[in-house]
């Protein structure tokens, strides 16, 4: 099994094999049961994630998909996310930013066209270049806060697969 590395992408994603069967590896996270993880299986799928009381709003999850490659040996996929809800409203705000710029680029180009003053229009597009910058940065700031939940959460899962 490789380390992880010292950067951290957007949504991480490792594979490596294992020399235990995908049943065993799976009944190994379903008895996992150390504080302050949570583990929770569908299939052959495993999810990962801190309890209430060590999650914060940048906790990220780790999700485990387990193949396998013959009776003794299984391949592990994982990905590392940030919370469903919290990506779900980032991008939410991203999409409705996007928008109100192109909606503003389209009144700006009319008023323009028509001879009308279109000042406000711009500065409301200036704005919007602001403001995705700023959520740029609330996500970059997010990733770095999420870094070292990470590193547990993959060491968690070395433990249980070792």
């Amino acid at each position: 099994m490789k380390p992880l590395s010292n950067d951290i992408v957007l949504r991480p994603r490792f594979q490596f094999d294992v020399p235990n069967s995908q049943e065993k590896a799976l009944v190994a996270f379903e008895k996992a049961l150390e504080n302050p993880f949570l583990v929770k299986r569908i299939d052959e799928h495993v999810f990962i994630k801190f309890n209430a009381e060590n999650n914060h709003l940048w906790s990220p999850q780790l999700h485990l998909e387990i193949d396998p490659i013959d009776e003794k040996n299984c391949r592990v996929h994982g990905v590392f996310g940030p919370n469903p809800t919290l990506w779900t409203f980032f991008m939410f705000l991203h999409f409705g930013v996007g928008m109100l710029f192109i909606v503003l680029s389209i009144w700006a180009y009319t008023s323009a066209r028509l001879h009308k003053p279109y000042t406000l229009q711009l500065v409301l597009m200036g704005f919007m270049i602001v403001l995705w910058f700023v959520l740029y940065f609330f996500g970059r700031t997010g990733k770095h806060k999420g870094k070292p939940q990470m590193r547990e959460l993959y060491q968690f899962m070395a433990s249980v697969l070792a």
